[in-house]
């Protein structure tokens, strides 16, 4: 029967009928895709702009500038302001470790306190039971000398004074701290120039500070400030070492300020004072609190650190000098890690090697 007229014609319909169907199929196909494809457009565009808008947004931290000129720092705000127009404080916004020490941890009011216990047993005991004071020693530097070979000058009939430095020495600056840990932004000096001249209500003393001035003072022994803070400030200064229990202080005589233009090392100032009264004690939280020797250029991390254990002015650290702890800013906040650590104390864990 495959080779009669009739199977061939059986099989040339079929044919034929296949390929009909295969051919109105074809259009129909053709015809749902480009429909869904038209149907699918709108939702790519609409995915790639916003792609495109968030990639372009802006993140916390930038600042951008407003048509009108203006600076506009972009916030993590989730949020707006109360209607009262009083922002909040961020509940999860977190102190940086240098502030949580030194502001809010009981470590670094004991250490002060004990700096400051230090400071009095020294001026009570050693300085004030001396009998002949004209042969006390100055705790300043004399001219000329160097780290490695320190001099110092006898009192003589000078009165006797101790000095000290006033940021994170003698005062916490609390309420500028807060607003720069809040802002996250760090330093900023005309900040910090509103701050002196209008932050002297938000200040605190370093605990043990008021107690060992005011030791010292019945003593007869007198409190002088050495700051770098702006002389023009000078009234708000001395409000804020009232305010904090501190003072009094009078510019010039028994507070000494930054004048305009001069460099940032306290030496010319220190020099000054000795010339005045014999100094028997200093307190600071930098090592340029007691010498601008320590700050010279280009010293290397180590080294500095070597000069005040390694030379003969070791021994003056507790008597004599006495060092407030600072984490939070300073010339002591510098080096990287080769720097810091010395060849010789590198390890590698066990577990690497393998």
């Amino acid at each position: 029967m495959r080779g009669t007229p009739i199977a061939a014609a059986l099989v040339a319909m079929g044919a034929g009928a296949l390929s009909g169907c295969v051919a109105a199929a074809i259009p129909v196909a053709a015809a749902a895709g480009v429909y869904k494809a038209r149907q699918d457009q709108p939702k790519a565009e609409k995915r790639r702009k916003k792609a495109a808008a968030a990639a372009e947004a802006p993140k916390p931290g930038q600042v951008y500038l407003a048509p009108d000129g203006t600076k506009v720092q972009v916030t993590a705000m989730t949020a707006l302001p109360p209607p009262d127009g009083v922002a909040k404080p961020v509940s999860a916004s977190k102190a940086p470790p240098g502030m949580q020490y030194l502001y809010g941890s009981g470590e670094a009011a004991a250490l002060s306190l004990q700096a400051y216990a230090a400071l009095w047993n020294y001026l009570h005991v050693e300085i004030g039971f001396r009998r002949d004071k004209s042969q006390i020693r100055s705790v300043v530097l004399s001219p000329g000398s160097t780290l490695d070979n320190p001099k110092f000058d006898l009192c003589g009939k000078r009165p006797l004074a101790v000095v000290l430095d006033i940021d994170e020495t003698a005062l916490l600056n609390s309420g500028y701290e807060r607003d720069e840990a809040i802002r996250g932004t760090g330093y900023d000096q005309q900040r910090w120039n509103r701050w002196e001249a209008s932050g002297a209500d938000k200040v605190e003393a370093v605990p043990g500070a008021a107690e060992a001035l005011a030791a010292a003072r019945r003593d007869g022994i007198t409190v002088i400030f050495n700051s770098n803070r702006s002389a023009a400030t000078a009234a708000q200064t001395a409000a804020a070492l009232d305010h904090a229990g501190l003072g009094p202080a009078a510019l010039f005589e028994t507070l000494w300020l930054r004048g305009e233009g001069e460099p940032s090392g306290k030496d010319a100032r220190r020099e000054k004072i000795a010339q005045r009264y014999c100094i028997v004690a200093m307190v600071g939280d930098q090592l340029g609190d007691f010498s601008d020797l320590f700050n010279a250029p280009d010293t290397p991390v180590l080294a500095r650190r070597n000069s005040v254990g390694g030379t003969l002015l070791a021994p003056l650290w507790g008597a004599g000098w006495f060092l407030l702890p600072n984490p939070v800013y300073g010339t002591g906040l510098k080096g990287g890690v080769d720097d810091i650590f010395p060849p010789d104390v590198r390890w590698t864990d066990p577990e690497e090697k393998k």
